[in-house]
């Protein structure tokens, strides 16, 4: 008996979904988790035969579990270990300029029920409904990062969509950064629409911050700091603070906000340090003062200076981004709050954060804990900060709950 076409990959086959390509999940891929909200499929969970191999990097096709049940439209990428995205449970939606109109719409409405400013995260990838794809807003101006396959491919109707719900007259491409170089796509900064002269002033938690929309970190500034900011600078009134991997002066700025005395600022990039220091004189403050150099060779110097602050608060860069480098990751995590430990005045307080994928907050707490004891210091943990709430978390997406943040009372 020849084999028929529900059971041959390689001969043509019949479906309900036009033109769109189908691929299927094999047996060991999860179609309960798809249908209860995971969003990706990884290369080992799909059947890879001849014609999936064809398909461009960010082609859409239909989704099929290994019954030929169909789960939804997707993306696929086969260059990449997340081979599939979930984009719309409909497989026959088409993803065009009112498709991305109605995702960020949703994603404002969110956004302008959280802030009183044009100053947020407009979009957060996955949790947002729109894979691989983060929006920033600064006023007028939004930076795009198309960090999947399939963002890129639609860059002109997700900018148009963009552009007819929020008004915004800047749109600009960050095509940089570690997810794009996954995805097997180029490295590149383009302005889409209008323009920007110079670093955007964003008020934020009673600080300005100066976000360099054009060469600075990510897209400019770190919105998802906002709330751990916010606590930081309450523990800051009348204090002594050192803001180590400070960036554009993050938590030192805050920190004045709340009436520090005075914020050390520390990052290795003297252009980012300027930037804070623009922001201090924006908003007014004194007592702030910056010092360039590696974070943990500045700890050490601080050491032996035998300087002493009331509050440290370390933000690091993702030290394990993914699972092969967490065992160095949180090394490096524990070795942070040694050195920060040791700075910390009796009574004072440590913050330490994590951005890392890989670490857990399990795993990031025990390896701050580690250190703040090889420091010879003793701790109460009294706070745990996340990301803001224009940063949503998808429940079966863990890596969508990256950024930790503890804060310690030190003996």
């Amino acid at each position: 008996m020849s084999p028929s076409s529900d059971t041959d990959p390689q001969k043509p086959q019949t479906r309900p979904y036009g033109d769109r390509p189908v691929v299927r999940l094999r047996p060991k891929g999860d179609a309960r988790a798809i249908r209860h909200g995971f969003p990706w499929v990884y290369a080992d969970e799909l059947v890879t035969d001849r014609r999936t191999q064809g398909l461009e990097p960010g082609a859409l096709a239909v989704l099929e579990d290994g019954e030929r049940r169909p789960l939804g439209l997707v993306t696929v990428n086969t260059k990449s270990k997340i081979i599939a995205r979930m984009l719309d449970r409909d497989p026959l939606a088409v993803i065009d300029q009112a498709w991305f109109a109605t995702r960020i719409a949703k994603a404002l409405a969110l956004r302008e029920k959280l802030h009183d400013t044009a100053h947020y995260r407009l979009v957060h990838a996955e949790a947002d409904g729109l894979p691989g794809i983060v929006i920033d807003r600064f006023g007028d101006a939004v930076v795009v990062q198309p960090n999947a396959a399939w963002a890129e491919a639609h860059l002109e109707p997700l900018v148009a969509a963009l552009v007819q719900v929020t008004g915004v007259s800047t749109v600009i491409k960050n095509g940089s950064g570690r997810s794009r170089v996954l995805e097997g796509l180029a490295e590149e900064m383009v302005v889409v629409q209008g323009g920007v002269s110079a670093p955007v002033p964003v008020p934020m938690n009673g600080a300005v911050y100066m976000a360099d929309l054009m060469g600075g970190q990510k897209t400019g500034l770190f919105y998802d700091q906002r709330p751990n900011h916010a606590f930081a600078a309450r523990m800051a009134k009348g204090a002594r603070v050192l803001d180590v991997f400070s960036h554009v002066g993050g938590f030192g700025l805050a920190a004045l906000a709340g009436g520090a005395v005075s914020a050390l600022a520390v990052d290795a990039s003297a252009a980012a340090l300027g930037l804070a220091e623009e922001g201090a004189r924006a908003a007014g403050f004194s007592g702030f003062s910056t010092r360039q150099g590696d974070a943990f060779d500045v700890m050490e110097m601080l050491a032996a200076e035998g300087a002493q602050f009331d509050l440290v608060i370390c933000d690091p860069p993702a030290f394990a981004p993914a699972k092969p480098a967490l065992e160095a990751g949180l090394r490096a995590y524990e070795r942070v709050a040694r050195g920060a430990a040791a700075l910390v005045a009796p009574g004072g307080y440590l913050g330490l954060c994590s951005c890392s994928h890989a670490a857990d907050l399990q795993a990031f707490r025990n390896a701050s804990s580690r250190g703040i004891g090889r420091a010879g210091r003793r701790s109460q943990l009294i706070h745990t900060g996340f990301a803001g709430p224009d940063h949503p978390m998808l429940p079966h997406l863990a890596e969508s709950a990256y950024l930790k943040a503890l804060f310690f009372r030190l003996d």
